[in-house]
């Protein structure tokens, strides 16, 4: 499947997505520097967790650079509407276009989303059905990465061995404590929001049910309950779990199911 760049148009998302790369550089760079690579050098840590570290930070960039670039769902100017599913589409009174049951008009991005379950000024996209599982990934990975940056921060001063090796003269190091609270309340702001964002994602795809529509209290006709392993099976477009963790990868719907509730 061929991957296609969706970029949006809003300067208040660039600004937003800036302030998350800003967060995400300060820390990727700043930690090993004066954490991990320091303490590497001096054999008191090995060298898998500054592998790990490293290997979050990249898997969680590319989640965002996925997750903000990935065309969300968005429906074609003349869509193909299957004769057996033209009762399954409706015309959207924004846009006058035919769209399925469960698509939203973003009045930020100015089209039609299929299943879409909100529009994130994170990254500058509409969440939607063929982006849902990069966001995810995101909300994941920057919880592994904010964690890990905080035991860091905390293990610099309670728990690691002093540094003997050190340039005292290089701003970082002068400005030590400084830098690493300014991480640890990026590291908290970080984990405590993604946290509490992904808890809210995964309990709302379980539910079959969007933030839109959670939002708009249209939750009447809601089908026949799936397990959770379907559920996300279905936003991730694949049965193997492992590759739920990969972003460098595309996807391909496993089903539709367009009839199975209310829609907005």
């Amino acid at each position: 499947m061929k991957l296609r760049l969706h970029f949006v148009v809003d300067p208040m998302g660039w600004f937003c997505i800036s302030m998350v790369l800003f967060v995400w550089l300060y820390n990727s760079f700043l930690i090993p520097k004066l954490v991990l690579l320091p303490h590497y050098a001096e054999g008191h840590i090995h060298a898998a967790l500054v592998v790990f570290y490293y290997l979050a930070s990249l898997l969680c960039v590319s989640a965002l650079f996925r997750a903000s670039t990935a065309d969300p769902g968005k429906l074609a100017q003349d869509p193909k509407i299957p004769l057996a599913e033209r009762d399954d589409w409706e015309l959207c009174n924004k846009c006058n276009m035919m769209r399925p049951k469960r698509s939203h008009h973003c009045s930020r991005c100015g089209h039609c989303v299929r299943r879409m379950d909100h529009h994130c000024p994170w990254i500058n996209n509409c969440v939607g059905e063929d982006n849902h599982w990069l966001f995810l990934q995101l909300c994941f990975y920057t919880q592994v990465l904010s964690l890990c940056t905080l035991v860091l921060d905390f293990c610099q001063y309670y728990y690691f061995q002093p540094l003997s090796l050190v340039d005292r003269a290089d701003f970082a190091v002068r400005h030590e404590l400084a830098l690493l609270r300014g991480s640890c309340f990026m590291g908290l702001i970080m984990f405590g929001g993604m946290s509490s964002l992904f808890y809210t994602q995964v309990k709302g795809i379980i539910a079959d049910t969007t933030t839109i529509e959670k939002m708009s209290h249209l939750l009447e006709d809601i089908g026949p309950r799936r397990s959770w392993q379907q559920a996300m099976a279905e936003v991730f477009g694949t049965r193997w779990k492992i590759l739920w963790f990969l972003p460098f990868r595309s996807r391909q719907p496993l089903r539709l199911n367009l009839t199975s509730r209310s829609h907005v």
